[in-house]
This record gives C-alpha cells, structure tokens and sequence, in this order.
C-alpha cells in the first residue's frame, strides 16, 4: 500500500471518528453549525479536510496543555518540587523538531493534493464568465450548451424588507438576502468551468456546498470549477468586502436535470431574443418612462432609493439634480461613471435610454427624451 493511500485511510479515518463523536446531533449541527452540505466531490474533500484539522489541532491542544497543567500541578513548590537546572537537551531539541514537522507533513499531503483538484479546470462542458458588479453579478456563458446567454443577477429581497418596513415578512423570508431575479443555472453532473473578473473594485465567488470560492479582480482572470452531483438549489454570497451593499450581492446556483437545462437554454434564448431592442428606433416618452422605471428599481434604486432622495454623500438626491437636467451629463455618468457611481456599459443602449428619461423626467427634472442612438454615438 503507497504512503498516499495510507494517508487516505487515515484521513477517512479521523472523519468517521469525528462523525460518531457528533452522533444524537448531527443534524442539528449540519444545518446550524456545520460547513453547507456538500454536493460536489471538492466539497466532500473540504468537509474531511477540516474535520481532520480540526481533530489534530484538537488533540494538540489536549496533549500540549494536559502536559503542561499536570506538571504545573505535580511538581508545584508546595510539595517540595525542585526544578531541574540544566542549559539545552539535544534530545528535546530533536524531538520537538520531528514531530510537529510530521504532523505537518500529514497535513499538507491531503490537502495540496485537494488544492492541486480544484485547480484542474481542464476538459470543461461548459464555461462561464463571471463579473463582479458593484453591486451584482453579471454571467456569460462562453463555452459549451448555453453559449451566448448572458444576464445580469441581482438581489430580489423587496426593499421594504431591507428597510424594515415589513418586519414580517422578512422573518417568514427563508431566503432573505439570498434570492435573485436570474439565477446561475448548470446541468447535473458536468463539468462547469467558472472564469471571474469585475468591473470595478474585488469580489469573491463563494457557494460553500459547490466547494467554490474565487476571488474576481478588475483586470485579471482567475478560474475555478464544479461538478454538482445532486440537483437542487445552492446559495452563496460575495465574500470579500466590496462597499456599501457587499451584503446585497447573493449568488443562486440552480443544479438540473440535463433535460431541464436543455429547456432552459430553449427558454433563455428565445427571451433574449424577444428582448432584443432595435436602438435605431425613436422611442415615445411614455414607453421610456414605462422602460426606465424598470431598469432603475432593478439597477439604481438601491443606491438612489426609490424616491431618488439619494444616500449622501456618496449619491446625492437625483430629486431637482443639475446632472439629471444635462443629456451629456447622464449619458456620459451612465457610461463612464463618477465618484461611487459605476459605469453601466453592460446595458443596452435601449436601457440605458431609458433610465436616463426615466431619471431626466422623474421627481421635478424636465430633461426630455433620451433616444437610444445617442447612447450609440456616445459609447465611441
């Protein structure tokens, strides 16, 4: 048998030993204070890993200060103790050396071995980008069955829950700040390969039962992957601290059959393409106000707040603003950004339009109609 499938053994081991220890309670502690129940085989390995450390680190501590404490109390002055006098022993020396150094090893092999896994993004089925927005996550599926399906996934908690306006509804919320309008959806049992970036300042990708945390960084590219083996639905949330509504950026996974994703490609696709805005158009009033509105509650509302009053001093009240009675200064703000406020190139030019009439004619400002086709010149 190699030294590598000892170490698996033991490993296995140790996390049936920890398994029996929690038995009468287990469940109680999987949904509560457990890590999230894994469904890919990363996660199982995560899973053992930490029961494993967690044993070792344990049982170090147990032996360290049980030594320590039982000398404290057996060779005590009180008792006539006599310490010894003596300068170093090389034995002591040698032996603290070793030790630590194969607990470490023991450690480590397992562990790179799970590291080195997760790394391996090779042979994908399909392949997804994900940005980090502040703050939401955008999805492009560049590879694979979905390729060309891209959206925008933002939190769906109604604001009056956030607020507090709706005490009750929010505690009878079993996913309060964990539900979106457009999940991530993948087939069971293949290959998803998940490429990150943002748009503006670090985000992490984290769904602890996928066994997945990558962090997205303006101007580079990292990758991980995943392989659900159960089909259901999987929560997660940006896990580095990325601003104001860090907290309001959730990611949803939804795992299904091969049958059910072939659908939702189907389904996916024929929305895009009833979508699909002709920017040539000259839109009326009305119908960019109607579209606008759309576009704020889902994209600008949780930074404007609903009545555009603003959150100063980062966002200023949009109520009477000087920006929303100047057409350069929206379009060029929507599509470049200021101050905390991000660029919005991931919108169509309809919507963008849209927003900027919405805004411009909202709340006392008298800017008129925004066509898409200024949105158009303006992006060169």
């Amino acid at each position: 048998m190699t030294t590598m499938r000892r170490i698996n053994h033991l490993v296995r081991a140790l996390a049936g030993i920890s398994l029996l220890a929690l038995a009468g309670g287990a469940a109680a502690i999987q949904s509560r204070y457990n890590l999230a129940p894994p469904v890919t085989q990363i996660a199982r390995e995560i899973h053992t890993l930490h029961w494993m450390m967690l044993i070792i680190c344990g049982l170090i501590f147990v032996v360290v200060f049980g030594v320590m404490f039982y000398s404290i109390w057996k060779h005590r002055k009180s008792k006539g103790a006599v310490p010894a006098d003596f300068h170093e022993s090389t034995r002591v020396e040698i032996i603290w050396t070793v030790i630590p150094f194969i607990i470490v090893i023991l450690m480590a092999l397992p562990a790179t071995r799970t590291v080195v896994a997760m790394k391996d993004t090779a042979n994908s089925d399909i392949t997804i980008k994900v940005t980090g927005y502040q703050w939401k996550w955008g999805y492009d599926y560049l590879k694979g069955e979905g390729e060309g399906i891209s959206f925008l996934s933002t939190l769906a908690t109604p604001r009056d829950q956030i607020d507090g306006g709706n005490d009750a509804a929010r505690r009878a919320n079993e996913v309060y700040l964990l539900e979106v309008d457009y999940e991530l959806v993948v087939p069971v049992d293949q290959k998803i390969r998940i490429i990150t970036t943002a748009q503006d300042v670090i985000h992490a990708w984290w769904v602890p039962a996928l066994g997945v945390k990558q962090d997205a960084i303006p101007g580079f590219v990292r990758d991980t992957w995943f392989r659900a083996d159960r089909i259901g639905t999987y929560r997660g949330q940006c896990a580095e601290l990325c601003g104001r509504d860090h907290a309001f950026m959730p990611i949803v996974v939804r795992v299904v059959s091969g049958d059910d994703y072939r659908a939702w490609v189907a389904e996916r696709k024929k929305e895009m393409a009833a979508r699909l805005d002709d920017p040539a158009k000259q839109w009326t009033q009305p119908e960019l106000m109607a579209r606008g509105a759309q576009v704020y509650a889902s994209h600008c509302q949780a930074c404007h707040q609903a009545a555009g009053q603003g959150l100063k001093p980062a966002f200023p009240p949009l109520v009477g603003s000087k920006v929303a009675a100047s057409r350069s200064d929206s379009i060029a703000i929507l599509l470049n950004g200021r101050g905390a406020m991000p660029a919005w190139r991931q919108l169509s030019d309809v919507e963008l339009a849209a927003v900027a009439t919405f805004v411009g004619n909202s709340w006392n400002n008298q800017l008129g109609i925004v066509q898409p086709a200024e949105l158009k010149a303006a992006r060169k």
